[in-house]
């Protein structure tokens, strides 16, 4: 029987910690650094990619992430190097995805050639609004006119490109996000991400909002309007939901991230970066230091990582579940119960269901429209305690 991360498939997360300016909703491992050893960096990856192959020898990898952080503002040569390691290290699936996170800035789009060359085949863009107003507020470096420039040389560099908006901003209403959402269709190519801006404690936007001074937030029924807007335009033009804030294609979804929503395993590389890797039949969740100086140290004395503990198999049913029902595919009964042990709760299944919050068959289950509006709810009912 094959291992149960073979069916969700193996990728590798890079993180590239840097960023030319820190946002005030971000809660990412990200740090403002004026000079960059982007050599000595380089040869961190390197490493880092020799000891996961003798680690994990022979997969076949079907998606590569650079995340950040900004890893737009990676020389071109450090991502084409870490490339040729990783194809030396591990076969490739004939459509290996190689996706690397932009801000779309003139400095990073003079680069999309290059990273192309590289062996980059797709760009996920964050532009995250599409007026100037919003983007200044966001403490966004870039305009939407450079925005859309940079979009442009995407488009001609790569053929898969996504970008990322924030929608339940500040003053926004209904009317103004459908139309920036009309917008945003109008020039995507196969991809959008749309989330809805989150309040998080340790942000500028967190201590702001603690002292009462980000004012102008949708109220919560208003920014369940715009949710269901989302999905309403964004089927209408073809791009479907697969997952709770992701839309695109038939096709064009992102292999890596449902690499995640699947449950599959994926190696994590750089300063915080998560990982799922299965040896000898156990399963192990890995998380590198934070800090980019304390990651580089420890890959020096060959102990990058913080910590790296084995998962339970009822642990890992958890996990599978709280990810497997963001994706409209939904989650597999026998391999849940597989990990766990034990069947899924039929009365809070029978229940959900009779509500109109999951759908269910013999194979699957499935979170229906209404229950992803709810679906931390709909997860805390299935999960065992």
């Amino acid at each position: 029987m094959p291992d149960d991360w073979q069916q969700g498939g193996f990728g590798l997360y890079i993180h590239w910690p840097f960023c030319q300016a820190k946002c005030p909703y971000c809660d990412f491992n990200s740090h403002v650094a004026h000079k960059i050893d982007q050599v000595r960096w380089r040869d961190a990856y390197l490493s880092e990619i020799d000891r996961y192959g003798e680690i994990l020898p022979g997969r076949v990898l079907n998606s590569i992430f650079f995340g950040g952080g900004t890893p737009s503002l990676m020389d071109p040569e450090v991502v084409q190097a870490i490339l040729e390691r990783i194809r030396s290290t591990w076969p490739a699936a004939n459509d290996l995805e190689v996706t690397l996170e932009a801000n779309p800035g003139s400095v990073e789009a003079a680069r999309f050639r290059a990273y192309a060359d590289a062996g980059v085949s797709r760009i996920s863009m964050g532009i995250q609004a599409l007026n100037d107003e919003d983007l200044r507020r966001l403490g966004r470096v870039h305009t939407v006119s450079e925005a859309r420039q940079a979009f442009g040389i995407a488009r001609e560099c790569f053929d898969r490109v996504s970008f990322d908006l924030i929608y339940a901003r500040q003053d926004q209403t209904l009317d103004n996000w459908r139309k920036e959402l009309t917008e945003a269709l109008s020039m995507a190519v196969d991809h959008l991400s749309l989330y809805q801006l989150t309040i998080e404690s340790g942000t500028a936007f967190g201590d702001r909002y603690a002292a009462g001074k980000l004012r102008g937030l949708p109220e919560d029924d208003c920014a369940a309007d715009m949710y269901e807007a989302t999905q309403e335009v964004c089927g209408a033009a073809g791009f479907p939901a697969y997952e709770v804030s992701n839309h695109a294609r038939p096709g064009a979804e992102s292999r890596h991230n449902l690499i995640y929503w699947r449950y599959g395993d994926y190696i994590g590389i750089g300063p915080g970066a998560h990982g799922r890797i299965t040896q000898e039949n156990q399963k192990f969740a890995t998380e590198a230091w934070s800090a980019p100086n304390r990651w580089l140290e420890g890959v020096s004395s060959g102990n990058p990582e913080k910590l790296k503990t084995s998962i339970s198999g009822a642990d890992q049913a958890a996990e599978y579940l709280m990810m497997g029902l963001r994706i409209t595919e939904g989650i597999d009964r026998n391999r849940y119960q597989a990990l766990a042990g034990t069947p899924m709760p039929q009365d809070a299944l029978a229940h959900l269901q009779e509500i109109g919050m999951i759908s269910t068959d013999p194979r699957r289950i499935r979170v229906t429209d209404q229950g992803r509006m709810v679906l931390n709810s709909v997860i805390k009912e299935l999960l065992p305690g």
